[in-house]
């Protein structure tokens, strides 16, 4: 099924009206994790990856974003499976800083321009920290251009960033669950700090 502009609640998006202790243990690389427990079942990486892709091949869907030279505007999209997904437009040098999306999965895809992604490949602890140390090896870097997607596992931590000095970017985003809070974060070097906890309210 193509991704459609309808208002109907299915697997294709439509547009929605939206306008601790100071210790700092030291976190090393991990391998692949297990998925998330908990949570009733609903769609995997893998399946938000594919929605993403073909939401950011649909030109109507992405011609209908209004884009803001002074900064980044978003839309809701009605996600597969109860998924949380947005159509967002980047204009140039802006970045979403460093933060994660808690328990979430996730998955993003560029519909226009070209985005970069600075990521790290640690699983942050859920709480009772406010500085982390990172130990090399732990940071990963990628170039996303148009058609281009990557799908994430919980606890993804990760900064996105459209670097053009003169083009906007539009990409497509699916969480699920719906994110129940977003982690924000600093870097000084090798060092993470907690800034901010952002609630749905915060951005909804």
């Amino acid at each position: 099924m193509s991704p459609s502009l309808s208002p109907a609640v299915s697997a294709s998006p439509s547009l929605s009206a939206v306008s601790a202790p100071d210790a700092s243990p030291v976190l090393a690389p991990t391998g692949p994790r297990p998925p998330g427990r908990g949570h009733p079942v609903g769609p995997n990486s893998a399946e938000l990856l594919d929605f993403v892709r073909r939401a950011a091949a649909d030109p109507e869907l992405i011609a209908a974003l209004p884009l803001d030279p002074e900064g980044r505007t978003w839309v809701r999209l009605d996600g597969p499976g109860g998924s949380e997904a947005w159509l967002i437009g980047w204009p140039p040098g802006s970045g979403t800083g460093w933060h994660d999306h808690a328990e979430s999965l996730g998955a993003f895809a560029t519909a226009r321009g070209e985005l970069k992604e600075h990521s790290l490949a640690v699983r942050l602890p859920a709480s009772g920290w406010k500085t982390l140390e990172l130990e090399e090896g732990v940071d990963r870097e990628r170039r996303l251009t148009e058609g281009r997607g990557r799908g994430f596992g919980a606890h993804h931590v990760h900064e996105v960033l459209n670097e053009s000095a003169t083009e906007h970017a539009v990409s497509v985003h699916a969480y699920y669950p719906p994110l129940p809070l977003i982690r924000r974060f600093s870097r000084n070097g090798a060092v993470l700090r907690l800034e901010q906890v952002e609630r749905p309210e915060d951005w909804q």
